[in-house]
């Protein structure tokens, strides 16, 4: 575990277990849902972990791309999906370390995928992290990537922000249009039972952690859609700022509103996102 602090931010990074965050606290008190010790952050609705090269689901794992199409394991059996990419199932290296600082970085090839990953948690004024994927091998492979925090959900908990529309889905969760949608302002009546992406987002959205208010603000690849996931009667608020829609690959009729990205060899997708406390 490695742990870093500044301002009134603290975190626990594990870079041994896909870089995830096992912990995010301000003022001494969790922002997000804490990781047990010992404990699979892929397996937890806890800390937060990264999206990359995909995020959400790829229907039965299915990955066109330059070469022809290629299959991932299907890590959500039930749906016959593959969930979230790859990066979380791999360690990452521990590149720099100061006491507010954390630079992480990874190599993968698996599959049609090569690529370098980079991502820079910086803890001050703000919480931020920062994640740049560069493709290091063929020439025009779709890349997608996102960030999936697990808030905190105690009593008197609101989630605000303003989207241009709301994808549908079928019983596999897999998006089959989109209808009009103004975001969402309110709390467990309106978020509760979520499991749902929104469209031109405007990078912005209100956290009232019981009586802990933050922003969230997604910038580059993350700042037009958001997911949201919030089972009923669970702790946790997922708010993730995303760069495409689930399924992108194998649904060119919803590529407007939220594409994957074919980087030529050498190029790269960055996102980053900001908490500050309050709003």
């Amino acid at each position: 575990m490695l742990e870093i602090a500044g301002g009134a931010w603290s975190a626990a990074l594990l870079p041994a277990q896909g870089g995830a965050l096992a912990r995010l606290a301000h003022d001494g008190r969790d922002v997000l849902h804490p990781l047990p010790e010992g404990a699979d952050p892929n397996n937890s609705w806890a800390g937060a972990f990264l999206m990359l090269p995909w995020t959400n689901r790829l229907d039965r794992g299915r990955l066109p791309y330059p070469g022809g199409v290629h299959h991932f394991p299907c890590n959500r059996v039930a749906e016959a999906t593959a969930l979230h990419g790859l990066s979380r199932e791999h360690p990452w290296r521990i590149e720099e370390v100061s006491p507010g600082r954390a630079v992480l970085a990874q190599s993968i090839a698996d599959g049609p995928y090569c690529y370098e990953a980079r991502v820079e948690v910086a803890l001050g004024e703000t919480f931020s992290i920062a994640l740049a994927v560069t493709n290091t091998g063929a020439e025009g492979t779709p890349f997608g990537t996102g960030w999936h925090p697990f808030f905190t959900r105690p009593p008197g908990t609101r989630l605000s922000f303003r989207a241009g529309g709301t994808l549908t889905r079928d019983a596999r969760n897999l998006p089959t249009g989109c209808a009009p949608s103004d975001g969402l302002d309110g709390g467990e009546e309106v978020f509760g039972g979520l499991d749902t992406h929104f469209v031109g987002w405007d990078g912005n959205a209100r956290l009232q952690l019981g009586d802990m208010p933050f922003t969230l603000i997604g910038e580059e690849a993350w700042s037009r859609n958001i997911q949201v996931f919030a089972p009923r009667g669970a702790t946790i608020l997922c708010a993730e700022p995303v760069s495409h829609v689930p399924d992108a690959a194998n649904r060119p009729q919803l590529a407007r509103f939220g594409a994957m990205r074919r980087l030529a060899r050498g190029e790269s997708i960055t996102g980053r996102a900001v908490l500050r406390a309050g709003m």
